[in-house]
């Protein structure tokens, strides 16, 4: 059963990730076709082609790897300085402009002069290429809101789980306790697992999180704890004494990497329950999880001499390790696998996919050829240089070529082809797995 359950999971994955893929090309399409520019193919994969069907003027189709998709606009970079689309050179570095430039052509027919991508304005150009990212930005949004609204995220009660009996500070290796050693101030103040924490020191107590904020900040005070315990309210009070513990963040949880900080300790482990989270609280999140996504990409050169160790030398890879599609859907093949309520692997995977199209955007939104970022970029160049040259009353510089740039544009693809082939065989050989 479980092995039916994974290939579930990850044929479920495959067919989001497809999707999401559909949607990014969408915008794209959708907007170039509001401009009036041709598009003759909309393709959803890469390699051979599996399905297609023409409608009107432009081909829509599946091919056969599903991790990636596009569309064919025609006259995507301008002419050459001789005003011909193609001009042969012995220069491998000009070659490649020309290639570049003569592929954007093709398909070419008649009454298609005023069709072409790089003669519309900049502004058009740009939405155009950031509105596939975008699409990617709105789905994740929508996604995240259904998880976080809709079935809910774990999250600490003010519920007891569980009584340490002693004193056990973080960078102990074991929670044990040893003989003698000093009994905890929740097992002196006689709390128990299932006691539910009214008030601390006085204060209402609404979250956990409210709560261990309180902890921490009282060692070395005496405090009365208000508890229900089988219907009834109970006034315990503690001793609050100090110990070594995990630095968390702004929402409670542990900082990975962080060394331990010294505070309040009464030695209750939470409940933890699925809990509704209202939209303010949601968009928070959502706004926290997108600046963490932002640095974890900025952070991608450093992660890669860990992948390298750990296909070379078989080392661990950390939960932040980054991961390609093939373990993303590895990892939705164990989402479905896990011992949880169906309604749990299903948001699981909702929040997965949203990930998954978080981080479409903020890649596609990077300033380099050939993804968006880099055409956005472009126009954007463009339009500056438009503008100076009419403030200073100077000719009109025309339209920015892109075209020059696709040297560089290969070397980047190169760079992200072989990103993707070492994260590709360390998921397959060393894949990060769930905990």
């Amino acid at each position: 059963m479980t092995a039916v359950m994974t290939v579930l999971g990850i044929v479920v994955f495959i067919v989001g990730l497809l999707f999401s893929i559909a949607w990014h090309e969408l915008g794209h399409l959708s907007t170039a076709k509001l401009f009036k520019i041709r598009v003759p193919q909309y393709m959803v994969g890469f390699g051979p082609t599996i399905w297609s069907r023409k409608k009107g003027e432009t081909e829509y189709g599946f091919k056969a790897i599903p991790f990636g998709g596009y569309i064919r606009m025609i006259g995507m970079f301008p002419p050459g300085e001789d005003g011909k689309i193609t001009k042969r050179s012995s220069s491998p570095w000009r070659s490649m402009i020309e290639d570049a430039r003569e592929a954007s052509y093709e398909e070419l027919q008649p009454g298609d002069e005023d069709r072409l991508f790089y003669t519309r304005k900049p502004w058009q150009r740009i939405i155009v290429m950031f509105a596939g990212p975008f699409m990617n930005l709105i789905l994740a949004f929508a996604l995240f809101l259904v998880t976080m609204m809709g079935f809910g995220v774990p999250k600490s009660l003010p519920i007891v789980g569980s009584v340490s009996q002693c004193v056990v500070p973080a960078t102990q290796a074991s929670d044990t306790c040893a003989p003698g050693a000093t009994p905890s101030p929740a097992a002196a103040a006689g709390l128990k697992a299932g006691d539910s924490i009214v008030a601390f020191g006085g204060d209402r107590i609404h979250s956990y999180q409210q709560l261990s904020n309180d902890i921490r900040d009282s060692y070395g005070r005496t405090v009365p704890i208000v508890v229900k315990r089988n219907g009834q309210e109970l006034t315990l009070t503690a001793q609050i004494t100090k110990n070594q513990l995990a630095k968390l963040d702004k929402y409670g949880d542990p900082v990975p990497g962080a060394a331990p900080v010294t505070a309040g300790f009464l030695g209750i482990s939470p409940t933890t329950g699925v809990v509704q989270l209202g939209l303010g609280e949601s968009i928070s999140k959502m706004s926290d999880m997108a600046d963490t996504g932002v640095h974890s990409l900025l952070a991608l050169p450093g992660k890669i001499p860990g992948l390298w160790d750990s296909v070379v030398k078989g080392t661990p890879r950390p939960a932040d390790s980054p991961v390609g599609m093939v373990g993303a859907a590895r990892v939705g093949g164990e989402v479905f696998a896990l011992h949880l309520p169906a309604s749990q692997r299903i948001a699981t995977m909702v929040n997965l996919l949203a990930g998954i199209n978080l981080s479409l955007f903020l890649f596609n939104m990077l300033p380099l050829l050939p993804l968006d970022g880099g055409h956005v970029a472009g126009a954007v160049w463009e339009s500056i240089r438009r503008r100076t040259a009419k403030l200073f009353k100077r000719p009109d510089p025309g339209p920015f070529d892109v075209a020059k740039l696709m040297p560089l544009a290969y070397v980047v693809a190169s760079i992200f082809v072989g990103f993707t082939l070492l994260v590709l065989i360390a998921d397959v050989i060393n894949p990060v797995k769930l905990t």
